[in-house]
């Protein structure tokens, strides 16, 4: 059993000493993956690579448990981290971009208005609620492709399936968006 594996059951028990060893252990991987999300553009340019990576952390603290069997299964816990983030951060900037709480009144009937990468996230986010009441796999292949921005082969490990597999579910998983997003 390696290293990691033997921090991931320790932190799985409730131990944070194991979690921040763990962390530490990981976290040049962590920082690949969130800059692979951040690159493909991302709504709030405050947000770094460093920054997204802690606020993961802090989600999986606030977490009694660690739920992750494996380093792979680990990967995939902080890919559903990193959609809850992404999402919260898109959701306030939408809100933030609409005036928030503030009544609005219009002049005409048309709502102007760019609806951004903070809409597609949301939207993506919603349209997984709904595949992940037919398919939670394709759920969990979708938030580390698109949210995290894992490769097919870190997927498949950590879905414990083939690339081959992985790339077939992903093309499910797209007809599906599509479907839903329309």
């Amino acid at each position: 059993m390696g290293d990691i594996t033997r921090l991931i059951a320790r932190a799985r028990d409730g131990d944070r000493d194991a979690l921040d060893g763990l962390f530490q252990a990981v976290y040049p991987e962590l920082r690949r993956i969130a800059h692979t999300r951040l690159r493909r553009g991302f709504p709030d340019p405050d947000l770094g690579t460093t920054a997204l990576v802690n606020e993961c952390y802090l989600k999986l603290c606030e977490a009694e448990r660690v739920e992750a069997g494996d380093r792979a299964h680990f990967f995939s816990y902080t890919a559903a981290a990193m959609r809850s983030i992404v999402v919260d951060i898109a959701r306030s900037r939408a809100s933030e971009r609409r005036g928030g709480q503030a009544l609005h009144v219009t002049l005409d009937d048309e709502q102007g208005g760019d609806s951004g990468a903070e809409d597609e996230i949301i939207r993506v986010h919603e349209a997984l609620d709904e595949i992940g009441k037919l398919d939670p796999r394709l759920v969990r292949l979708v938030e580390m492709r698109y949210f995290a921005g894992m490769s097919d082969l870190e997927i498949a490990a950590a879905l414990d399936v083939t690339d081959r597999t992985v790339r077939r579910d992903w093309q499910k998983a797209r007809v599906l968006l599509a479907a839903a997003l329309s």
